[in-house]
């Protein structure tokens, strides 16, 4: 459904935007009464959470010593689950801080300025062939880049990824707010509450079929939430290429899109790399060589001739081709950018700075490259 959603509404919205003389910046804010609607039932989700947490404290207290006891621990307890979590960096996460990574800040508040929007607080490296954008906590704000995308991108359209991102700092996106954000989390851990439990026997099977009704209302709730933001989200990203483009040129933008057409692609040659010397087992001890890892990639991603290119944007056209199943088909994107006039860039590459950023990434470089190596592309 999802993906469904993001296909039409991405297709009229491109439409609504060419016809606007194809500027992706486009024409009014693009609110309707679809945003309010959305927080309004986001608040009765979380109201259901308080409710159950007020049931739960005053059977507490009825039932010291009781059974009522007993079931306000479980009111409680459950409230707690469902509680808004606000983002939070892992123990696990690649955090680069600025004192780690000064050149990389330095790029990025210069990409946050020229977009008229705050700097980010902290930035994450990861495996996955994506960048994003979230909140950390209330008021701090995490970049997470990952490392396959970032190492296939030349220098310029690594800017205009940086473009796209903070872009969506600057036009609001409810369904990755704090309020809407939350209730989804909450929601999905409802679904986790009640989904069927497999192999029952009697007692289970009753149990799943007493459960049909409340999972039926929880995934229309999800899906209700889904319908009200999509449109948002969706003109939210186009805004997002079009900061792109500002800030990156109108050409980096484009050669963007052209990578994230192959993302697959990526994905494919990391599985192939990482099992090649997992097998060949050629580093000390024995261990699995993971030097060059990144270097095959950007090679294999190099000599892709521009004609597959083309085949993939013609696939990607027909079978409606999108990053995942939150945004707009991708050559819609690029084909919104294209028909715009060209702009330069805002913020330019330079040499200096790029070799200094790479410098500055190198140690995570290679931390990821022997842990993908070590655990296999896509298990970890």
């Amino acid at each position: 459904m999802r993906r469904g959603l993001a296909q039409r509404y991405g297709a009229r919205l491109f439409d609504e935007l060419r016809g606007g003389g194809g500027k992706s910046s486009g024409s009014g804010s693009g609110r309707t009464w679809s945003g309010p609607l959305a927080y309004a039932l986001a608040l009765i989700v979380h109201g259901m959470t308080v409710v159950l947490a007020a049931v739960g404290l005053w059977g507490l207290v009825r039932g010291w010593g009781g059974l009522g006891m007993a079931f306000g621990l479980f009111l409680l307890a459950l409230a707690w689950s469902l509680r808004p979590r606000l983002n939070r960096l892992s123990d696990d996460d690649r955090v680069l801080l600025r004192g780690d990574a000064p050149e990389l800040y330095a790029l990025v508040d210069e990409v946050a300025a020229a977009l008229g929007t705050r700097d980010v607080d902290a930035v994450v490296v990861d495996v996955e062939a994506n960048a994003s954008v979230t909140h950390l906590g209330l008021r701090r704000r995490l970049l997470t880049l990952g490392l396959p995308l970032w190492e296939v991108l030349s220098p310029q359209q690594r800017i205009a990824l940086l473009g796209h991102e903070l872009g969506h700092f600057t036009h609001g996106d409810t369904r990755h707010g704090m309020v809407v954000g939350t209730a989804c989390r909450s929601l999905s851990t409802w679904l986790y509450y009640v989904r069927p439990m497999p192999n029952p026997n009697v007692i289970q099977a009753i149990t799943n079929l007493a459960c049909v009704p409340l999972r039926l209302l929880i995934t229309a709730v999800m899906a209700l939430l889904d319908l009200l933001t999509a449109r948002a989200s969706q003109r939210g990203e186009y805004l997002a290429d079009g900061a792109a483009a500002r800030i990156g040129s109108t050409e980096g933008a484009v050669g963007l899109m052209d990578r994230l057409m192959v993302t697959d692609s990526i994905v494919t040659t990391l599985q192939r790399e990482t099992n090649s010397r997992r097998l060949r087992r050629t580093g000390r001890g024995g261990e699995q060589n993971a030097d060059g890892l990144w270097e095959a990639l950007v090679a294999h991603l190099d000599s892709v001739p521009e004609s597959e290119f083309e085949r993939r944007r013609r696939v990607g056209a027909l079978r409606g081709h999108s990053v995942d199943a939150s945004h707009p088909p991708t050559h819609l994107r690029r084909r919104l950018l294209l028909d715009g006039t060209p702009v330069p860039a805002a913020v330019a590459a330079d040499t200096a700075r790029t070799e200094r950023i790479a410098g500055e990434l190198a140690d995570v470089r290679g931390t990821l490259a022997r842990e993908v190596v070590r655990d296999g592309y896509g298990d970890l």
